[in-house]
């Protein structure tokens, strides 16, 4: 009988130390012939980093949805990658207004080369809005890590600075483009891009407030 009891004590600690996440991210799929599975390991880190620095609970495992899905309303916070073409269908960008419009957050980032196909995609998704380049004051910079200065440069290819555009929705920033940055590609494991890990640091970092921002928006 005793043994028994302390069968039973030692499962309720088990299952009551246990807890669910609250949360899972997902990868944008897309149509057009773009790359959206760029940067295969960057969301996985980006998430073990997010949990073990700014006190997240996200699933372990990331989610791909595609942009015309209905499963789109199952993830608050969807990230978009890619070097080239995106074609969104009506349906597409339709399903993709209505998830942003119902609360749902968007993540662009340029993976470089993305920039001329995402800008017309997204005024089909929002035709009467326009990216508006964030200020270096704004929270999202100013999460747990602090970016006085924006964005960091991750890679090089155009000797441009780095850029964060916003769409606003009803005053709230719904979308956020990170333009000559290269972020997932710094979330990477680092034998991808042999960056070191200083540069991997502040990618990790930034997508870490991004992640903040929109759990705390």
């Amino acid at each position: 009988m005793r043994k028994r009891f302390f069968l039973y004590l030692i499962i309720i600690v088990v299952f009551s130390s246990f807890t669910p996440p609250t949360y899972q991210i997902a990868l944008l799929k897309y149509n057009g012939g773009g790359d959206w599975y760029a940067n295969p390991t960057s969301l996985t880190n980006l998430i073990q980093f997010a949990n073990q620095n700014i006190g997240t609970n996200l699933n372990t495992d990331y989610a791909t949805v595609d942009v015309g899905s209905a499963e789109l309303f199952n993830y608050p916070f969807i990230h978009m990658t890619g070097h080239g073409n995106v074609v969104f269908s009506d349906r597409d960008a339709d399903n993709l207004r209505n998830y942003l419009k119902g609360g749902g957050f968007l993540h662009i980032d340029d993976n470089y080369g993305l920039d001329k196909f995402i800008r017309p995609q997204m005024k089909k998704v929002f035709p009467e809005l326009e990216f508006v380049e964030l200020p270096y004051s704004h929270p999202i910079f100013h999460q747990k890590f602090d970016f006085p200065n924006g964005l960091p440069k991750i890679h090089e290819h155009d000797v441009k600075r780095p850029q964060g555009f916003g769409l606003f929705y009803n005053g709230r920033l719904v979308c956020f483009y990170s333009y000559e940055c290269d972020l997932g590609d710094g979330w990477e494991d680092q034998d991808v891009h042999k960056d070191s890990e200083a540069i991997r640091i502040k990618a990790l970092r930034m997508g870490a407030n991004i992640l903040q921002f929109v759990f705390n928006q």
